[in-house]
């Protein structure tokens, strides 16, 4: 793929029953390229689409309540057949796929699981991001963080021809520090995969999902394709899904967006990288990620939440409570 500095994004979100093996996951896989088409062939007469993103949980849900059931039952490895089908219509049709998330094992950390998205191009996995903040107590996937030795890039950053992109999942996004991580390294489209659940969407007054990207963006001076679920109850219990996926540009602007409540949706939005480029250069005020004074932040040199806590073995609710009553205790003092 050659370089460019004007495209468009996609964010495709979803509403399909959550499959209960991973054999199911397949069909899933399936809709997805299809939706592929339908965004980048279906919109190609009006633009040039060509970074398409999926939502958290599209190939699988945690819905059983043990790592040991989950692995059994739903978790995959990475690459996969599914990775690998993404790879052949990215290199089909020149273009980058966000995945949705897949329950992962990896043989490197055996007994945990990871919430895992991967950036896929032409060439092949760009980048894998696994969920750094699991959404707590629900989640029993492992956090890099808990995991001593873990070394690979917590916060990694693609260089692409579509320019630098970071992704993050979910309930990263509520943690500014970490979206922050991958803007210090350049990131300038930012990729939240997300199974963000009412009331916490786009209605007021806890329209968390439209403030926090919003805010993300301007903060970091970046691009955000937001992709959320947008799943029934029926699909996806004990939570509804409100949807609302958006494009959003460096000065918090909502380009694109797509109405609120479950539906699948594709809502397509313009990435500028040179207006974006021109003024991180350009820009005096408002300058957030040249104006960090780092050595202030003394709060952020001691630990809060444990790391290492999943060293002992898989995660259950019994170990994430207590990790959870430390951070408390820890993040409390004054």
């Amino acid at each position: 793929m050659e370089a460019l500095e004007r495209y468009y994004a996609a964010a495709c979100q979803m509403d399909m029953p959550n499959p209960t093996h991973r054999d199911q996951i397949a069909e899933r896989t399936e809709r997805m390229l299809a939706m592929i088409d339908n965004a980048v062939l279906g919109y190609e007469p009006f633009f040039a689409v060509k970074l398409v993103v999926f939502p958290e949980f599209a190939h699988a849900a945690p819905i059983y309540p043990t790592v040991a059931e989950l692995t059994e039952t739903l978790a995959v490895a990475i690459p996969n057949e599914h990775t690998r089908r993404y790879q052949q219509k990215a290199r089909e049709l020149d273009i980058y796929i966000q995945t949705g998330t897949f329950l992962e094992t990896n043989d490197a950390w055996p007994g945990h699981l990871f919430n895992t998205t991967c950036l896929i191009g032409p060439e092949g996995i760009a980048s894998v991001y696994r969920k750094v903040h699991p959404w707590l107590p629900w989640e029993l996937h492992a956090s890099p963080h808990d995991l001593s030795g873990y070394d690979q890039p917590l916060f990694p950053v693609a260089d692409t021809p579509l320019g630098k992109i970071g992704a993050a999942i979910c309930y990263d996004w509520l943690f500014p520090e970490a979206i922050r991580q991958l803007a210090l390294q350049g990131a300038e489209v930012l990729v939240r995969i997300s199974a963000y659940m009412d009331p916490w969407g786009t209605a007021a007054p806890l329209d968390w999902w439209t403030l926090v990207n919003r805010t993300r963006a301007l903060e970091n001076m970046a691009y955000v394709v937001a992709c959320n679920q947008g799943a029934s109850l029926g699909h996806y219990p004990p939570f509804s899904w409100p949807g609302g996926s958006m494009i959003v540009d460096y000065d918090g602007r909502i380009l694109a967006q797509a109405d609120s409540g479950p539906a699948e949706k594709i809502v397509v939005g313009p990435i500028d990288l040179a207006a974006l480029r021109a003024e991180r250069a350009r820009r005096r005020g408002h300058h957030m990620l040249s104006q960090l004074r780092t050595e202030c932040y003394g709060g952020y040199r001691r630990p809060i939440y444990p790391a290492g806590g999943a060293d002992a073995g898989p995660l259950s609710p019994e170990t994430i409570e207590r990790a959870c009553r430390q951070g408390r205790q820890h993040g409390s003092k004054g």
